[in-house]
């Protein structure tokens, strides 16, 4: 997979803001799978291709879920923006074959898993720390994630609870047990 091709790609499919959130997704995720002993080509495939699927509308959606059977929960139905995870994992098989990990850390990025592997959870916190996220604390997360890929991930996850307990969001429950399973461990 040529890395510039796939930048092409989503220069003429994603936003400007999508595209270039995706660049910078895709260059903390080869920083840290350099400092984490990854693979770094694979970490910069997938965290440029981790949000393909962001901006389908629902009727791209409902056409690409119903043609390549992709099994949707109740929290998907009714929060149908996770769906672009499982969208992106599918397309990220189907367009470019990218490997199961790869597959798995684009699956996972949004909502985390209890079965994410390093890799996977060095895409998962990428997507949180890029170099255009703006938010209180992110500085420190940035620093924070290049010694301790689990402690990122409680801090993004509780920061993630917090804002969808204000805004009455539902919560699903990988990223529950993704908390609970490393808290349970530490």
């Amino acid at each position: 997979m040529n890395i510039e091709e796939v930048k092409n790609y989503l220069k003429e499919n994603l936003s400007e803001k999508r595209y270039n959130h995706s660049v910078g997704t895709m260059k903390s995720a080869k920083e840290l799978a350099k400092i984490y002993g990854e693979n770094e080509k694979d970490a910069e495939f997938a965290g440029l291709i981790h949000d393909i699927a962001k901006e389908m509308n629902k009727e791209e959606i409902d056409k690409y879920v119903l043609e390549h059977n992709i099994v949707i929960d109740e929290i998907e139905k009714k929060q149908p923006a996770l769906l672009h995870a499982k969208l992106g994992a599918s397309i990220a098989k189907e367009k470019y074959n990218a490997n199961e990990e790869i597959q798995k850390a684009i699956l996972y990025h949004t909502t985390g898993n209890e079965k994410m592997d390093r890799f996977a959870k060095i895409i998962y916190i990428a997507d949180k720390i890029e170099e255009n996220r703006e938010y209180d604390g992110v500085e420190e997360l940035r620093e924070i994630a290049k010694t301790d890929l689990n402690k990122a991930i409680v801090i993004i996850i509780d920061f993630v609870l917090e804002k969808s307990i204000k805004n009455s969001r539902l919560i699903h429950p990988d990223t529950i047990s993704l908390r609970n399973k490393i808290l349970s461990n530490t």
